[in-house]
C-alpha cells in the first residue's frame, strides 16, 4: 500500500495531498473539501507512511492497520468515526487485537476510522497484490525448455556495442580583412 504524498497537519482536520513545494511552504490540497492552501515549516506535518500505532509488542505502521482494515471491510468503507466509544474500541480491537489501550486514545482510534473512510472515498487506498513465497519460488525455478547450453550460446553470441567514431574539434574561425578591428 503506497500512500506517498498524503500527510496530516496538526490542528487541521482530515488529510492533505502534497501538490507542490514552494519557496517557503508546501502547497497542499485537502481531501475533505479539495481546497488548496500553503503548509509552512512551522506547521507540524506527518506523512501517513510514518505514523505508527502503539501495541504491546512494539509499533505497527498505520499502513499495515489500513491493510488489515481493508481486508476485513472487503475494500469498502467501515463504521463512522462518530459512533460510541465502546463500538469504536471493539472494532479497533478486531483489527489490531494487541493495541496498547493506555497509549492509544479514543481520538487516535477516531482518526484511524475517519482517515480510512476518507482514503476509500477518494480511491487512494488500494492493496497491491504481493507474491506469496510459493509464487516467488515458482518464478525462480528454471523452466524445462531453458537448458544451460542454450543460455551459454546466447550469452556468447552477443555482439559488442557499436562504438561511435571520435569527433575532432574544428579550429576556430579567424576573421581577417576589413571586418577585423584595428
Amino acid at each position: 500500500m503506497s500512500l506517498k504524498g498524503i500527510i496530516s497537519i496538526a490542528g487541521k482536520p482530515g488529510l492533505y495531498k502534497i501538490i507542490t513545494q514552494g519557496k517557503s511552504a508546501v502547497i497542499v490540497e485537502s481531501l475533505l473539501d479539495k481546497k488548496r492552501s500553503p503548509a509552512y515549516a512551522a506547521d507540524k506535518m506527518s506523512a501517513i507512511e510514518d505514523i505508527s500505532v502503539f501495541t504491546h509488542e512494539g509499533d505497527v505502521k498505520l499502513t499495515e492497520v489500513f491493510t488489515t482494515l481493508y481486508e476485513k471491510a472487503e475494500g469498502k468503507a467501515t463504521i463512522n468515526h462518530k459512533v460510541e466509544e465502546l463500538e469504536l474500541r471493539k472494532n479497533f480491537a478486531d483489527i489490531l487485537p494487541n493495541y496498547d489501550i493506555d497509549r492509544v486514545y479514543l481520538s487516535d482510534i477516531r482518526k484511524v476510522f475517519q482517515w480510512y473512510n476518507l482514503l476509500i472515498k477518494e480511491g487512494l487506498l488500494t492493496v497491491e497484490k504481493t507474491e506469496t513465497a510459493e509464487e516467488k519460488k515458482e518464478s525462480k525455478k528454471p523452466k524445462a525448455s531453458d537448458s544451460p547450453k542454450k543460455a551459454t550460446k546466447t550469452a556468447s553470441a552477443k555482439e559488442p556495442k557499436a562504438v561511435k567514431p571520435n569527433v575532432t574539434k574544428k579550429a576556430p574561425v579567424v576573421k581577417t580583412g576589413a571586418a577585423r578591428g584595428k
